[in-house]
């Protein structure tokens, strides 16, 4: 690999890492200083989702106007307020199988990154198939939520998206070799986009897994 992709993926991984210890560190401040509970109880769950989804969308649709600082600000904005949402974590599951899963995702995440890395195919056909399927499996989410209300549909749900995070990692691994050549992108913006993007997919495959396999709480 070239000094271009060695910085490209260094800078990359370097603010995915800084996203997620940055959501692991106000999630547990949230939970464990009793803010958590004050949230739930005043009903500002919901407001912090429209403000979640609000960040997301001004990134992505935003991206290639705003400058690299705001958009870098709207990243790490994003990620403390996940880190508020993802507090339902430590309320949930026992703090030890938490540990657990996280250290299983992280290396479940780097199989399939390195997959990515490694396949020097260009993986872009693979985007509108992963949108399908991501549209699939949060409307048989919600069928489940409101009108299913099985523990077994479920799972079966749970798995599902597991494998599509799997798949989108190498996607979007693959797709960050590809980005380093587009010529009308900023290469600061580029960084912290392909953070983002690595930082949902692992946050996707590490909340699956915890569904499947963690320890709630009695």
């Amino acid at each position: 690999m070239d000094t271009t992709q060695n910085k490209l993926f260094g800078k990359t991984f370097f603010l995915m890492f800084l996203g997620l210890l940055g959501s692991a560190i106000v999630a547990w401040y949230t939970y464990y200083s009793g803010l958590f509970l004050d949230i739930v109880l005043q009903g500002g769950f919901a407001v912090l989702l429209i403000i979640e989804l609000v960040a997301v969308l001004l990134f992505n649709f935003l991206f290639r106007k705003l400058p690299p600082v705001v958009v870098g600000i709207l990243y790490f904005v994003y990620s403390m307020l996940n880190g508020v949402t993802l507090a339902t974590v430590f309320a949930v599951y026992e703090l030890s199988s938490v540990i657990y899963l996280f250290v299983i995702s992280a290396l479940v995440f780097g199989v399939f990154a390195i997959i990515g890395y490694k396949t020097n195919k260009d993986l872009s056909s693979w985007g509108p198939y992963i949108t399908v399927f991501l549209i699939a499996g949060i409307i048989l989410s919600i069928i489940n939520l409101f009108i299913i209300q099985s523990s077994g549909f479920d799972l079966f749900v749970d798995w599902l998206i597991l494998a599509l995070f799997c798949g989108v990692t190498i996607y979007d691994i693959n797709k960050i070799k590809m980005l380093q050549n587009v010529p009308d992108i900023d290469q600061e913006k580029i960084y912290i986009y392909c953070a983002m993007q690595l930082y949902l997919d692992f946050i996707n495959i590490f909340l699956r897994i915890l569904s499947i396999f963690g320890k709630r709480k009695n």
